[in-house]
């Protein structure tokens, strides 16, 4: 998501969870996910916005902005839509992760704990790497 009331301005989530609590350049991503069985890329995006920030998408035109390859391998599809938001409002879902790793036992944690408005210099700083591409697509689209 982007807005555009004082300049560009783009939509992250800082990732929930113990291994991220004192990371932040690199610890901001997008919402995003896995697809359903059968749920095509947009309709998965749509669905993992609400569930992420825990409010349905805005009802704007999608800009396309591609994809992108993880470090991890994983794939990510990603559409910009513009529209505004409280982002010390979200209301992430809860996801179950090992902690400590290979311990054995799990923690309930939110997906992300908490979502901020960059304007693209620091959303390039603090977004997943590959993701940065996004930010870069989006302001050349706009342009």
């Amino acid at each position: 998501m982007f807005r555009r009331s004082a300049g560009l301005e783009v939509l992250l989530g800082h990732m929930g969870g113990p291994f991220w609590a004192r990371k932040d350049a690199g610890a901001w991503t997008i919402p995003k996910g896995e697809p359903s069985p059968g749920e095509d890329p947009y309709a998965t995006a749509l669905r993992e916005f609400a569930e992420e920030i825990g409010v349905p998408a805005p009802s704007s035109d999608p800009i396309p902005l591609g994809d992108v390859r993880q470090s991890g391998g994983k794939v990510v599809t990603a559409w910009a839509l513009e529209g505004d938001l409280d982002a010390s409002a979200i209301a992430s879902n809860l996801i179950e992760i090992a902690w400590p790793p290979r311990s054995g036992r799990t923690l309930m944690v939110p997906e992300l704990d908490r979502a901020g408005w960059f304007v693209p210099d620091e959303a390039r700083r603090l977004v997943v790497t590959a993701q940065a591409a996004f930010v870069d697509r989006l302001e050349d689209l706009l342009r």
